[in-house]
């Protein structure tokens, strides 16, 4: 066996360990750890791996209802939706790896996620993505924006699993650490659902799909820990995909799945071989030994270490019934797949790996699987903070011209037109999809049933940084609203935690302040939380992004013909607000994009009335009373006009009096929370009113459809295809591209 380096407890910092867990690491081995056991150990008590300082404080989101059936703690979330069917989602962060290679990155990042969720049994019918990128005019941000687009699409259309939605949002805060989130679901049968937890002493472990090269090496600790100006030579680590061994590897695992022949899977994601082994074996109680000899290799002269810690793709790890090995085998030989039996179970609850004849990890599961250090970081408010909440809507002058101000807003990088982002992307393969990218959320039919499924991705980063705790009740809020008014009601919630470093005393409140708010309109809204990730350490030379609590939703529909969109459909429908407006413009999008000023607090949210008005939304699309809904948020009443005006199918204006109760920036423009825009027949009206009255639900009708401009009392009156020229190229412009 080769001489391996010398380890103390500098090499131990030298992976990102603490003296503190150096000297853990000792007593519970009772001597020094090998080089290899220390490999293992970093990776497994990274913060990517361990979550040790957000364990603590993630206990606290409600996870449990009568209908979940998997919640935290899998590879995916999984919710009953009738018919013994399951849907199974989960989303994940690809921050670190985006930002250095942002083609593979971001093409990994998926198809990460995809195993996560086919692992579990189900076959995947949709993608979505939530992307953070830095300012549009900041000269790295063209490249990033094309290579994470291009991976995205590189990689979901080549595995054929749809790409239905999304998010993709501007901001200087991401200049030197960009977004990179990735959710999948699936569909699963109850009784085809299948876990990562090692069962059946002498079962063999047996690794399957592609070769180990040395590509990912260290990437659960590069997740760990902070930017610096040497990002750039981090790209040995970023991991390579190949979406057509992906889709492979997916179809031979679904058929394995058919059969009796699997005990437990997991998918070799962030630390591959050790993460998945010891991650089994800890989930059930028990040890595995495996032979890094027989793991299948695609480089010469490989180490141990290497091997263990190599996060190569396309790459499972499973627990198979004893004497079921040729029946494994014979199925990934039909995929041209690799099965290689490279271990067993074992009942001395030890992770041991042989190389070369001789034992280079022996290490009890549970203290490195079951029992990471667990951290209650010190938490403070930013010290600016109140600084950065003051807003006097006095000293701000009203706009002498609304007409420029809206044509402004919808040719900013958040609000326009992201037609060049999602038209990269397959969004109709499979036959799944029944409203794509381009509304509040996609819908997808349930095949062989009515019902269908609503899915959506949200977060104002903005409202965060200005106040955690609402931002996240806000994102929460209206991932849920954006169900709404496709007509679902929410299943559950699969949440991606993208914050600072949480040594940091005033990250750490702010990520602290985030889990009150999601715990609180989870709890107010009966939405559980089934899966989810924590992103720390997205910091670049000391520079913290903004608070990024990003919520993916999936919701179901009873019958999917009654599904809606927020585009106008016919001209005469009566246009009808619901909620209430106030007078605020704090975190708005009209205050950065108009006055170039983040600050100010969020706006003021009643979950009450939230509650009520979502409800009420819900009911009357399953009555089939509504023609379209849509959620009004950033840009406020004025730009969500235009934009079921811009969605229409036949380009339809819309005539709108609004009453001048308030300044004309705050009503046209301002983002006060729980509103909805819906269009009606006009003989529906009188019978939605009065349910809106009894509902206690504010409704106004504010104006028809059928212009061919948008009108809105004497502030704006232009051509729908002028806004429409505006809003439909101003991303290509952005970012010097060929629409």
């Amino acid at each position: 066996m080769s001489e391996r380096p010398p380890v103390t407890v500098r090499t131990a910092e030298e992976h990102g360990l603490t003296a503190e867990e150096w000297e853990k690491i000792v007593s519970i081995l009772g001597r020094p750890p090998t080089f290899e056991e220390l490999g293992v150990f970093s990776a497994m008590w990274s913060e990517h791996c361990s979550y040790k300082s957000s364990r603590a404080h993630l206990k606290s989101l409600p996870t449990s209802a009568l209908h979940v059936i998997q919640g935290p703690g899998e590879n995916a979330g999984a919710v009953d939706i009738g018919d013994g069917l399951a849907a199974v989602f989960k989303i994940e962060s690809h921050n670190h790896p985006s930002f250095i290679e942002p083609y593979q990155g971001a093409a990994t990042g998926v198809g990460g996620i995809l195993r996560d969720v086919f692992t579990m049994g189900a076959r995947p019918i949709a993608n979505l993505n939530s992307l953070r990128f830095g300012a549009i005019d900041h000269p790295r941000t063209p490249q990033l924006v094309k290579g994470v687009v291009a991976g995205i699409g590189g990689y979901g259309n080549c595995v054929g699993v749809a790409t239905v939605g999304g998010e993709v949002y501007f901001d200087a805060g991401y200049d030197q650490n960009i977004l990179v989130n990735a959710f999948t679901l699936g569909i699963a049968r109850h009784e085809r659902i299948f876990r990562a937890a090692a069962s059946g002493v002498g079962n063999p472990v047996i690794y399957v799909g592609s070769r180990t090269g040395r590509d990912g090496i260290h990437g659960a600790s590069m997740a760990s820990a902070e930017f610096a100006e040497d990002s750039e030579e981090k790209r040995p680590t970023v991991q390579v995909g190949d979406p057509f061994t992906e889709k492979l590897l997916l179809e031979a695992c679904l058929e394995l799945m058919e059969s009796d022949c699997l005990v437990a899977i997991q998918d070799m994601g962030a630390a591959g071989l050790t993460s998945s082994s010891v991650e089994m074996a800890g989930r059930g109680g028990l040890g595995i030994e495996i032979d890094l000899d027989r793991v299948p290799q695609r480089e010469e002269g490989m180490s141990a270490y290497e091997i263990l810690l190599s996060e190569s793709q396309e790459r499972m790890l499973l627990v198979a019934q004893a004497g079921r090995e040729p029946d494994v085998k014979r199925i990934f030989d039909k995929w041209d797949l690799q099965a290689a039996v490279i271990g067993r179970v074992t009942d001395d609850g030890l992770f041991r790996a042989r190389w070369h004849g001789e034992e280079a990890v022996r290490i009890p599961v549970q203290p490195v699987s079951m029992q990471a250090p667990l951290y209650r970081r010190p938490a403070e408010e930013p010290k600016n903070l109140n600084e950065m909440q003051e807003l006097s809507l006095a000293s701000l002058p009203e706009p002498r011209d609304c007409e420029e101000a809206l044509k402004k807003l919808l040719g900013s990088p958040n609000l326009c037109s992201k037609r060049w982002v999602y038209e990269q992307y397959d969004s109709l393969v499979r036959g799944h999809t029944v409203i794509g990218p381009g509304s509040d959320a996609a819908v997808l039919r349930i095949k062989g049933s009515a019902r269908g499924l609503a899915v959506t991705v949200d977060c104002n980063s903005r409202y965060c940084l200005l106040d955690p705790y609402v931002g996240a009740v806000i994102a929460v809020c209206e991932a849920s609203r954006n169900l709404a008014v496709s007509g679902a009601r929410p299943l559950g919630l699969s949440d991606c935690l993208n914050f600072g470093n949480p040594e940091k005393p005033p990250v750490m409140w702010q990520f602290q302040q985030a889990i009150a708010g999601i715990r609180d309109a989870c709890l107010s809204l009966a939405i559980p939380v089934v899966s989810g990730n924590v992103s720390f350490y997205n910091d670049t030379d000391g520079r913290s992004i903004p608070p990024t609590p990003t919520i993916a939703m999936v919701g179901l529909i009873d019958d999917v013909s009654r599904c809606l969109a927020q585009g106008f459909r016919r001209a005469g429908d009566v246009i009808v607000l619901l909620g209430r407006s106030r007078e605020e413009l704090g975190g708005s999008e009209f205050l950065a994009t108009i006055h170039g000023q983040v600050r100010g607090t969020p706006p003021w949210i009643d979950l009450g009335l939230e509650k009520r008005v979502q409800g009420f939304v819900r009911a009357a699309a399953a009555d089939g009373w509504l023609r379209s809904a849509h959620d009004v948020s950033e840009g406020g009443v004025a730009v969500a006009l235009a934009e079921c005006c811009l969605a229409s199918p036949d380009r339809l204006g819309a005539r709108v009096d609004l009453e001048p109760s308030m300044r004309s920036d705050a009503l046209l423009f301002g983002e006060s929370q729980s509103r909805v825009l819906l269009s009606v027949d006009r003989q529906q009206w009188p019978r939605l009113r009065d349910r809106a009255q009894r509902d206690g639900v504010p409704a106004e009708a504010i104006g028809e459809v059928g212009s061919p401009h948008l009108e809105i009392g004497d502030w704006i009156d232009v051509p729908l295809d002028e806004l429409a020229a505006i809003w439909d190229g101003a991303l290509e412009r952005a970012l010097r591209v060929v629409a």
